[in-house]
C-alpha cells in the first residue's frame, strides 16, 4: 500500500516536470485547496493502513468529501468576499501533521517490536 502511493507520488511528479501544464489563475485556490485536501486523504490512508485499519470505501469517500468541501468552501468564500479557503487550510493542514506524526510514530513502534521479536528469537 504504502509503496503504491511513494510510487504514485512519485510518477504524478514525474508527469508533471515532463509535461508543461498551465492552468488559469483564477483555478489556483481551487487546484491548491484539491491538493491540500488529496494529501489529507492520501496521508489519512497511509495511516490507517499503519494501524491495521484501512478501508477502501472509506478512503475514496473521504477523498471525494474532502476536495468536495475544500471546493465549496473556497467558490462560496470567493461569492461572498471571505476568504473561507482559511477554514480548508486550516484543518486540512491540521489533520495532515497530526496523521503524519501518528504515521510516523506508529512506523517507528512497528520498528521497535519487530527488532525486539528478532533478538527475542535469536
Amino acid at each position: 500500500m504504502v509503496l503504491a502511493i511513494v510510487i504514485g507520488l512519485a510518477l504524478g511528479v514525474a508527469l508533471g516536470l515532463v509535461f508543461d501544464i498551465s492552468y488559469p489563475l483564477e483555478l489556483s485556490f481551487y487546484i491548491t485547496m484539491g491538493l491540500l485536501a488529496a494529501l489529507d486523504s492520501v496521508v489519512g490512508a497511509m495511516r490507517s493502513h499503519l494501524e491495521g485499519k484501512y478501508n477502501n470505501l472509506i478512503f475514496i469517500t473521504g477523498f471525494l468529501t474532502n476536495a468536495a468541501l475544500a471546493g465549496i468552501l473556497t467558490f462560496l468564500g470567493e461569492k461572498l468576499g471571505v476568504p473561507l479557503y482559511y477554514a480548508a487550510i486550516l484543518v486540512f493542514g491540521g489533520r495532515l501533521f497530526n496523521n503524519l506524526a501518528a504515521s510516523r510514530r506508529i512506523a517507528i513502534d512497528n520498528y521497535i517490536a519487530k527488532k525486539n521479536k528478532n533478538k527475542e528469537q535469536k
